[in-house]
């Protein structure tokens, strides 16, 4: 089965094989085989890319899919008090089909805005029941996702027999893969710390788990004198750590999930995105919730770039779709499989339209992606070669029906968390 995706400005994001002003992308049996001007093909679908950039998809390695019914809700909450909203008062309501519907509508928003693939940090930690409920929805969805496991917010509890579980459920090669979300030191022990890690080795499994620093605690400098630094480990946030933390997650091979909109809404301080660089560690970017903050790369990308540009003039447009598609990509273990377009990886494309108002006429494509670019654009998706995403929307997914069920599911845990949806809400964090 061939397609080709011809006359369309190509990013690669290849060094190797460069950009083209105008060129044709080959697919075959879901993988890129030639990157040219002009490709001819006898036998293929012709999918016409006139109009149109074709880059990777991005690659987001941080979002709680399962708060998607709660959009917007947290628009003004600090971080006290998104922690006691969704894990102390919402979460506690949240039943297996709550959870579905919420990480599907996630990771279909996802999709829609250009994400192939997305790490689902999972905490909402209510049994096994509900992790399957987020294993199927991520299943239901035609993108590459990797079901992030970790322990419930503030649990104690070990979480072996569930990783064991999912892990065989979920061997490595599919659409859905498994990484393990871990507690940090700040959350757990440091023997709970390496003797997880050394299981999640033993199990093949990438970890993550959430980081930062109000100035007082050096968490990456206590890993790192304990030798649980791992190249298999993506730090998220990371607010307030040191540069010499930051240089100790470099050397030993790390990498860092930076949320800009929801860090610097919440308080956490200015993401490290220009500090990362500086110690020789190469960002990548990620949505993180929902409730507080837009779904799509485009903004994400977007708010980086001006903070960092506002602190130091530092960064340009190409590091922003680095950040967001190879980097983030190999954050999860994807790197040889996706986010560039280079012979031999799946083909995981977005196409996105330079004939729209908003972005017309175009000169500089990654600047105009960065500077730009937003959700609206996004004309043509697929996924290891299939066509989840065309003519701007997906492919046999029933909206109306699925929005009607994620409308019927917030109402009735808001209702169960007495929480009034008529108005703004602010959640007290002292009621915890």
């Amino acid at each position: 089965m061939k397609t080709l995706l011809s006359g369309g400005t190509v990013v690669t994001m290849d060094p190797t094989v460069g950009d083209l002003h105008r060129g044709d992308v080959l697919i075959e049996d879901g993988v890129i085989v030639e990157v040219a001007e002009r490709i001819a093909v006898a036998d293929a679908e012709v999918i016409d890319a006139s109009d149109r950039i074709v880059m990777p998809g991005f690659a987001d390695n941080h979002r709680h899919a399962w708060q998607t019914a709660f959009r917007g809700a947290g628009a003004d909450w600090t971080f006290p008090e998104w922690a006691v909203a969704m894990h102390g008062t919402v979460k506690p309501h949240y039943r297996p089909e709550d959870v579905y519907l919420g990480t599907l509508l996630g990771r279909l928003e996802a999709l829609h805005s250009g994400v192939t693939t997305m790490l689902d940090w999972y905490h909402v930690a209510q049994g096994p029941e509900h992790e399957d409920a987020a294993i199927a929805a991520l299943r239901d969805v035609p993108g590459r996702s990797v079901f992030c496991l970790g322990a419930g917010w503030g649990s104690a509890g070990s979480v072996d027999d569930a990783i064991r579980r999912v892990r065989a459920e979920l061997p490595d090669g599919g659409l859905v893969t498994m990484a393990w979300g871990l507690r940090g030191p700040e959350d757990t022990s440091l023997d709970t710390v390496a003797r997880e890690l050394k299981l999640a080795a033993e199990l093949g499994l990438r970890t993550s788990l959430h980081t930062g620093s109000d100035g007082t605690q050096r968490p990456i400098a206590e890993l790192h004198e304990h030798g649980l630094l791992r190249n298999t480990t993506t730090f998220v946030h990371g607010n307030g750590i040191s540069d010499e933390e930051l240089r100790m997650l470099a050397d030993a091979g790390s990498s860092i999930s930076i949320s800009p909109d929801v860090e610097l809404k919440m308080g956490f301080g200015n993401p490290l995105t220009g500090q990362a660089l500086a110690a020789g560690l190469r960002p990548t970017l990620s949505i993180d919730d929902v409730p507080s903050v837009g779904g799509d790369m485009f903004s994400t990308m977007r708010t980086a770039f001006a903070v960092q540009r506002g602190l130091d003039g530092g960064l340009g447009s190409r590091d922003l779709l680095e950040f967001t598609t190879i980097d983030a990509a190999a954050s999860c273990g994807l790197g040889a499989r996706t986010g560039s377009l280079t012979p031999g990886k799946d083909a995981d494309v977005i196409l996105l339209r330079t004939d729209d108002i908003t972005v017309f006429p175009v000169t500089d494509p990654a600047g105009t992606i960065v500077s730009a670019g937003h959700p609206g654009l996004v004309d043509t998706v697929l996924v290891a070669g299939r066509v989840v995403k065309r003519d701007g929307a997906l492919v046999g997914v029933d909206l109306p029906a699925l929005k009607t069920r994620l409308t019927a599911s917030r109402d009735r845990i808001a209702a169960a968390a007495g929480v009034r949806l008529d108005g703004p809400w602010r959640p007290q964090p002292d009621s915890q």
